[in-house]
């Protein structure tokens, strides 16, 4: 018989911008919008461009090169050649260690990629979530058994639905990998995974303006 789990509130906020999520840009997108001399003018996660010189790190992209209407930029730990109008989307590493900084879209969510037990995920961090909420396919296509977990049930704006909650046995975002971390799968499909409070409680989380930094607490 199935035990009434602790429910994972969705707030209405994060229902409501799961269905345009297709365009969102990704917490580490970048695009060259030009070259001003030696600095390459970068869009990252769709903000103004900014002048970011030879050298320089911003928001973990790093610019190795300017030539011509061409940049090359480092971006988790991978160097990538951009012409103008090209973009790039990867996990940035800050060379600080165990932190992730993020950038908020215009909308003011933060919307990352990750990987869980090894396969890619997108997230968008959920601060109301109770633990890690996954939709059916990508539970599926990361091997994850609805059956196996401990069955409950999850109340959303839409209305109440099954989940099957499990330990997951690596996350990671950034330069940062977490062990044994609570997850919800959904019944259905979610549009997004959201990267709730299982994970987030472990980091410290710092709001600057449009950035968030988490940093590993345990």
């Amino acid at each position: 018989m199935a035990v009434l789990a602790k429910r994972f509130r969705m707030p209405h906020s994060t229902l409501a911008c799961l269905a345009c999520l297709s365009s969102v840009a990704l917490a580490q997108e970048v695009g060259l919008a030009g070259v001003m001399g030696s600095k390459a003018l970068l869009m990252i996660n769709g903000a103004p461009p900014r002048a970011v010189p030879v050298g320089s790190t911003v928001d973990g992209i790093k610019v190795i090169s300017v030539q011509g209407d061409q940049a090359v930029i480092e971006i988790g730990g991978r160097k990538r050649p951009l012409r103008v109008g090209q973009h790039a989307v990867g996990l940035a590493s800050d060379g600080a260690g165990e932190k992730i900084v993020l950038t908020a879209d215009g909308q003011g969510h933060f919307v990352t990629i990750g990987t869980i037990n090894g396969a890619s995920v997108r997230f968008l961090v959920d601060t109301g979530a109770s633990m890690i909420s996954l939709g059916a396919s990508d539970a599926r296509r990361m091997g994850l058994d609805f059956n196996r977990g401990q069955k409950g049930f999850s109340q959303t704006a839409n209305g109440q639905t099954m989940i099957s909650v499990v330990k997951l046995d690596s996350v990671r975002v950034g330069g940062v990998t977490l062990h044994q971390v609570d997850a919800a799968i959904h019944q259905h499909d979610l549009p997004i995974a959201l990267l709730g409070m299982s994970f987030l409680n472990r980091m410290e989380m710092q709001r600057d303006g449009s950035t968030m930094t988490l940093k590993k607490r345990y």
